[in-house]
This record gives C-alpha cells, sequence and structure tokens, in this order.
C-alpha cells in the first residue's frame, strides 16, 4: 500500500492539492509564492504539475516523470529564488492544507517530515528576480 493509498488515492489528493493553492492564493504567507508562480506558468499550471508530482512522490502512478522525463524537484526549482521564509509559507499553506481536508495520524506525520525535508533542501541562493531586473523570455 501507498503513501497515495493511504491518503485516500487520486481523488483526495487532487483535493489536497486544490485546497493548498487555494490557500497560496488566499493567505498572507502565499504572497510571495503568488509572486513566484506568476514568473512561472502560473497557478493553475502549478496545481496541475503538483498533482502529477506529488502522485509519483506518493507511490502512485508518475504522471510528472512520464510528461517530463525527471522527479527531480531541485532541478525543477534551480531557476527560483527560494528563500527559508519561502519554504517555511509553502510548508504552512501545504500542513493548512492537510490539516483542511481532514488528514491526520502517524502516515501524515511522516508525509509532513518529508514535506519539510523537500522544502529545506529546496532553499538556495538564486539573485531574486525583482532584485536582479531580470525578466523571463
Amino acid at each position: 500500500m501507498s503513501v497515495l493509498d493511504d491518503i485516500g488515492g487520486e481523488t483526495r489528493l487532487r483535493a489536497l492539492v486544490e485546497t493548498f493553492y487555494d490557500l497560496v492564493e488566499q493567505l498572507p504567507e502565499g504572497s510571495n509564492l503568488r509572486r513566484l508562480h506568476a514568473r512561472g506558468h502560473g497557478i493553475a499550471h502549478a496545481r496541475v504539475e503538483q498533482f502529477n508530482f506529488l502522485s509519483g512522490f506518493l507511490g502512485g502512478r508518475p504522471y510528472y516523470m512520464e510528461k517530463h522525463g525527471t522527479m527531480d524537484v531541485k532541478l525543477m526549482h534551480a531557476h527560483v529564488p527560494i528563500r527559508q521564509a519561502d519554504a517555511d509559507n509553502w510548508l504552512h499553506c501545504m500542513n493548512k492544507a492537510l490539516d483542511n481536508e481532514g488528514h491526520s495520524g502517524p502516515h501524515i506525520d511522516k508525509l509532513r517530515v518529508a514535506f519539510a525535508r523537500v522544502a529545506a533542501i529546496l532553499v538556495n541562493d538564486v539573485p531574486d528576480w525583482e532584485q536582479t531586473g531580470t525578466r523571463k523570455t
């Protein structure tokens, strides 16, 4: 049995991702996350790709791998200026989404730890786009 099965399958994962991004769009903690997503493909795209990634990450069908050929989360975010505050805010929104969706128990505690580890490895020293004046082309 996979973690995806433990949380209720793809339907529950989709609900988690939707709730997470609703929170990113609504909460003050999502402010810089919204700015970072706006520089990329936007939040609507992120909703799809986060579901695709998390499905494989949680032991389900590896949609992201099938589409992009990698599950290297550090590589995916290497161009994005991610500070500790961004990682903390991402975790805040994800933990709130887990709570709002009614996920609890030892398997969710382990998932929260895994999410915290991933968020920590994404923190980098890429220059902030606003400070460098760099524009996405």
